[in-house]
């Protein structure tokens, strides 16, 4: 779930601010403070977003999984490329991870 706090790290980084009980005390004197529609639009921007970033950092850790094949004192197989490749694609196609079909991890590996 998206937090107001959220919304108001992507509106102002590294803005001071606090929120006690709901309500934002604005320290920043460099950047002025968002209004409550700024955030509740930034908010519902973030929601939107948030299957896409699940799914791009579950892509990101199989990739990951799989640097040591690419190696440069290793060869990796076609299929460990191809693989690679598919997971690099994975959101050309897909939007969540609620609807991705996960490409076949190569035998032996």
């Amino acid at each position: 779930m998206i937090e107001k706090a959220d919304a108001l790290e992507a509106l102002r980084p590294k803005a001071g601010w606090v929120i006690r009980d709901d309500v934002i005390e604005w320290h920043d004197t460099e950047q002025t403070q968002p209004t409550e529609a700024e955030i509740t639009a930034k908010i519902a921007e973030l929601e939107a977003a948030e299957p896409m970033r699940l799914l791009r950092a579950e892509r990101n850790q199989r990739l990951a999984n799989t640097d040591w094949w690419v190696l440069p004192d290793r060869t990796p197989t076609q299929a460990q490329l191809d693989y690679r490749q598919a997971l690099r694609d994975i959101t050309n196609t897909y939007t969540s991870l609620d609807d991705v079909v996960w490409p076949e991890v190569p035998n032996g590996n």
